[in-house]
């Protein structure tokens, strides 16, 4: 029994063996079979597409079905019939399918493709198909020129029908991006260009210089950045050496003190990397070691802190010190006469009294009176200026026979303004000189600013001036002693009826002004019922009430508005007969009698003009009159050449040294300079 069993076991183990042994045998064959029909239809395929001649096209079609009908089998169970009909049309219209392609024709426009930006500025799906049939229409054709010309034909080298328009498309947005960047950086040019120019205009270089205060010293912003080290080295040097002598290193205090003196020298007065010395980059690293060494032994963030403000306080301090002195000195500088003026005005009135009584009247004297005529009055004692009044006005009147000047002057230049207009009389027109000092009702029970000049008081306060020691101490005072505010010619505007009373309109001209055009439209104006008529000149936040009037004083506050609009005094037309009516001298004795201790307002004759005048001006238009070219060097030109009359308003007034290049032609081109007076007293332009 023993035997048995173990035969039997044995046998068992040779059959499991035989078995296995088939196994493997089998699934060797099948993958042998598998892999012979993978080479057999990959065979297969690639004789079908690649054209060749060798097999019957009959087989090819045979065999593409079958690969069809198998592709179709698997791929129903991942797509839907609609995606499939889908890549059937794009691969029988359009060859082989191309899934970048697939995307840009059927895909919705809100998709975006990556490396293919959609935008309706490209070409659309339809262009594209367009495009894509051509290029294949193209190939075609040239395959089969290749292959009657015995030319074998390799499709690996060449590319695809929708490869080439994808990268056509490309270049032709590449070309678009290209021009659009272009144009705006040209635009962007011309803009900057003319910007550049119009500042350009606006610069007065030759009276500023390089220093002005009205514009940048350079065009490019790092031209001075060589300077501006130094300057900052400069301040470091300083701080560190107070540090220095504070912690008692005297070595080092005396080396950042030699170093501070020759980069003091090196940059002298330069303002602009051009004007420095060649020795200052040499002197720029010694400073940097200096400092560097500083820093190591004495930097201390609070030390160096409170030494920066305490320079920056000082720094201000001697700001405000200096504006003061420049105010000073340029107040000075308007109130003197130029040697050229008192020569001229010394040489006409020595001659004028040469002359016999007889010589010295003007013709047609009976204009004055004339109301019909077109009158002006002008009140001067400058020479010069009354003449470029005279001549502007003359030289732009369309009919100057029915002009009329009425000068008023002192006793000083009455000779003088007379014998000027003798030798140089204003063509057809009428003029007279008067001197103010021969209105014998002009005195000081009538007028109130004559009475408060001659008291003790406003003597004090007009020349003495609390006694300055220091240009800016006396800076605020200066002002008030000008001598235009103590003289009557000043004043004598507020009593025109008086000085004229058979006329019915006036026109009333500073003597800093230039005429450029005929102001005889003027007389036409309707004034509303209005005595004064006048440009305004209040902005948003200047040139009202509240700068010119003590709004804390009661009397002021209750009559007045403090944002009521400012105006000009240099070209105002005046309603006599209204004035009168309107009693307005009356006015302007009123509240110049209340001003006698300078409560209401401190000086001139504006303020008291915005008083008597308020609610009696009539606005004119701008272009009649345009201000501030003795102040103001930026100024539209467009509105200078078109207006009617320009006033050279603040202490840069044309016949001095202080005045505005780009602005002084207005007014030197109505002085005669070879006149024998002019050129003797050598006045030049």
């Amino acid at each position: 029994m023993a035997i048995k069993r173990g035969s039997q076991s044995g046998g068992g183990k040779t059959k499991g063996i035989r078995s296995r042994v088939f196994a493997s045998v089998a699934v060797f064959f099948v993958t042998l079979l598998a892999f012979s029909l993978l080479f057999v239809g990959r065979g297969l395929f690639t004789a079908a597409s690649s054209g060749k001649k060798e097999l019957p096209t009959v087989s090819c079609r045979q065999d593409l079905n079958w690969r069809e009908r198998l592709a179709l089998q698997h791929l129903n169970s991942l797509f839907s019939k609609d995606v499939i009909d889908v890549i059937n049309a794009s691969t029988n219209d359009l060859g082989p399918l191309n899934v970048d392609f697939f995307r840009k024709e059927k895909l919705s426009a809100s998709w975006k493709v990556a490396g293919n930006k959609m935008s309706a500025g490209n070409a659309t799906s339809a262009e594209a198909a367009g495009e894509a049939l051509k290029t294949k229409n193209e190939t075609s054709r040239f395959k089969e020129e290749r292959t009657s010309n015995g030319i074998e034909d390799n499709s690996v080298f060449l590319e695809t029908p929708t490869k080439l328009a994808r990268r056509q498309l490309r270049e032709k947005r590449r070309e678009k991006r290209a021009a659009d960047l272009v144009k705006p950086d040209d635009e962007v040019t011309v803009k900057l260009e003319n910007a550049a120019i119009e500042r350009s205009k606006s610069v007065d270089s030759a009276v500023l210089g390089k220093y002005s205060i009205w514009r940048k010293e350079n065009d490019n912003e790092n031209t001075d950045s060589t300077v501006r080290l130094i300057r900052d080295q400069l301040i470091m040097a300083r701080v560190y050496t107070s540090l220095a002598r504070m912690k008692n290193k005297t070595d080092l205090a005396n080396e950042l003190q030699n170093r501070l003196k020759e980069s003091q020298r090196s940059l002298g007065d330069a303002s602009v990397d051009s004007d420095l010395y060649p020795s200052a980059p040499e002197k720029i690293k010694l400073m940097g070691q200096v400092l560097s060494k500083a820093k190591e032994q004495l930097y201390d963030c609070n030390l160096v802190t409170g030494k920066l403000r305490a320079m920056l306080q000082s720094a201000d301090e001697q700001v405000r010190s200096l504006k003061k002195q420049s105010t000073f000195l340029s107040q000075l500088a308007a109130k003197t006469i130029p040697n050229g003026l008192h020569c001229l005005a010394m040489r006409l009135t020595i001659d004028y009294y040469l002359l016999p009584p007889e010589k010295r009247k003007f013709p047609r004297s009976e204009n004055l009176e004339n109301p019909i005529l077109y009158h002006y009055a002008l009140f001067s004692d400058n020479v010069l200026a009354a003449s470029v009044v005279v001549n502007s006005t003359i030289m732009n009147a369309k009919d100057p026979r029915k002009h009329v000047f009425h000068l008023v002057t002192d006793k000083l230049n009455f000779g003088a303004m007379n014998m000027w207009f003798l030798l140089n009389p204003p063509g057809k027109a009428t003029i007279h000189v008067e001197n103010v000092d021969e209105f014998k009702w002009l005195n000081s029970s009538y007028c109130p600013v004559l009475r408060q000049l001659e008291s003790a008081a406003m003597k004090e306060y007009y020349f003495k001036a609390a006694h300055p020691t220091t240009l800016s101490a006396g800076s605020s005072n200066l002002k008030y002693r000008n001598p235009k505010y103590l003289s009557m010619l000043n004043h004598l505007r507020f009593y025109l009826p008086q000085v004229y009373p058979k006329l019915d309109k006036i026109l009333f001209l500073d003597d800093d002004i230039v005429v450029q055009k005929d102001l005889t439209g003027l007389w036409s104006v309707d004034l509303h019922g209005k005595v004064n008529g006048a440009v305004e000149t209040c902005g948003e936040s200047f040139h009202r009430f509240d700068k010119y009037l003590n709004f804390s004083n009661p009397h002021i506050a209750k009559n007045f508005h403090p944002n009521a609009c400012g105006w000009a005094y240099g070209m105002n037309m005046f309603d006599l007969k209204e004035w009168k009516k309107k009693d307005i001298t009356g006015i302007y004795h009123k509240w110049q009698n209340m001003n006698e201790d300078r409560v209401l307002w401190k000086l001139g004759t504006l303020p008291p003009g915005l008083i008597t005048f308020y609610g009696l001006t009539h606005p004119l238009e701008k272009s009649w009159h345009v201000l501030g070219l003795g102040y103001n060097p930026s100024i539209d030109k467009t509105d200078i050449e078109n207006a009617a009359v320009v006033h050279y308003n603040g202490n840069m007034k044309p016949w001095l040294e202080l005045a505005m290049t780009k602005y002084k032609p207005y007014w030197t081109k109505y002085i005669k300079y070879d006149h024998p007076y002019v050129r003797n007293c050598k006045l030049s332009e």
